[in-house]
């Protein structure tokens, strides 16, 4: 299943991930893509509001992580823009993050390719002019699940 919008703005990218992260109950692992400037931090950002994140939310670019202890759990929010081998994830100990059972948040997963395993969502942002166009798919069974879910409560929504 796959759940497409054309997101306007900030404000709409930002409420979109927030209905996004009122199904995300069960951990998950989040891949985001898109090109620069596509909205990846943002809809991070949009997700970790959504889970009760009050402060800021900093894109992990030069740190590779940022964690966010919440009242539901941890959330860690990786960008692997700067990543120059996969094999640096595991001196990152990207095993201890994957297996924590927490919701990981994962920007630019193509340059851990080789040393990440599946997603359960798949989100990827393209720009269009202003706006920009969301697709959000759920890889594994919970992904399936979660995208189920998703679609539904938009579906409430409008």
């Amino acid at each position: 299943m796959i759940v497409e919008r054309r997101l306007v703005d900030e404000a709409e990218t930002i409420g979109f991930a927030r209905c996004l992260s009122d199904c995300l109950r069960a951990r998950a692992l989040i891949f985001l893509e898109g090109q620069l400037g596509a909205g990846k931090a943002t809809f991070s950002r949009g997700i970790l509001r959504g889970m009760g994140h009050q402060g800021a939310v900093k894109s992990p670019t030069f740190t590779i992580v940022e964690p966010y202890d919440l009242d539901e759990g941890q959330v860690y929010h990786f960008d692997l823009y700067r990543l120059n081998d996969p094999e640096e994830l595991e001196y990152l100990g990207m095993d201890d993050y994957l297996e924590s059972g927490y919701l990981c948040l994962i920007e630019w997963p193509e340059r851990g390719a080789l040393f990440l395993p599946g997603c359960d969502v798949h989100v990827t942002l393209k720009v269009e002019g202003e706006a920009r166009r969301v697709f959000v798919e759920g890889k594994s069974e919970k992904g399936k699940l979660i995208c189920q879910e998703f679609s539904e409560r938009l579906t409430r929504e409008n």
